[in-house]
């Protein structure tokens, strides 16, 4: 027999409470407050209160497979937003040269970075941080910097202007390896295994 829905269920932590109106859903927690319009998809979300703790259920009607495959995107974006509001999402980016040392200089207010030398270029590159994202200087690590915020995909896309910006072009990418790359990718607040 073939089922009519196919649904998922998402718990919410203890201290996090998230809102759901037609399908935008907003979630606070200790870190701060996520929005996120999910009205693209076609798709019920509701909020379950049981014994047990409350839930997110996501549910498809007469799903195909691509229909289907909405469920867990949304699941993972509305698990991505509770993650940002607990722990926060931290990005290692360092510069890597061979010559001419880079020299990344960041603003008094974190919310922008300078990068000079970069292959021994005079002209600075400035790169600017996402809303809400900060950016500051690695203390345990040299020529190391840390990009951090509680929307994922605003981290990771400031992570990754600043690696676009210092892009080898016109040259043997397998000889000029200069750059600024991610090294890791781990969360704010430090949770224990």
């Amino acid at each position: 027999m073939l089922s009519i829905y196919k649904d998922l269920d998402l718990e919410i932590p203890e201290g996090v409470t998230v809102e759901v109106n037609s399908r935008l859903v907003t979630v606070k927690g200790p870190r701060g407050e996520l929005k996120k319009n999910l009205r693209h998809m076609a798709m019920d979300i509701r909020l379950v209160k049981g014994p047990k703790g409350n839930k997110v259920k996501f549910v498809v009607w007469h799903g195909d497979r691509k229909h289907s495959a909405c469920l867990r995107t949304a699941q993972a974006s509305v698990n991505n937003m509770i993650k940002g509001v607990t722990i926060g999402f931290q990005y290692k980016m360092r510069a890597v040269y061979n010559h001419f040392p880079i020299n990344m200089i960041i603003a008094g207010d974190g919310k922008s970075l300078e990068i000079r030398n970069f292959l021994g270029e005079k002209r600075a590159r400035h790169v600017q941080m996402a809303e809400g994202v900060t950016i500051k200087e690695d203390k345990t690590q040299k020529d190391q910097v840390l990009v951090e915020g509680n929307d994922i995909e605003l981290v990771s896309q400031s992570a990754a202007s600043l690696h676009d910006v210092t892009l080898v072009r016109n040259k043997d990418i397998r000889q000029f390896l200069d750059g600024i790359y991610c090294t890791e990718k781990t969360s704010v607040v430090q949770v224990e295994a």
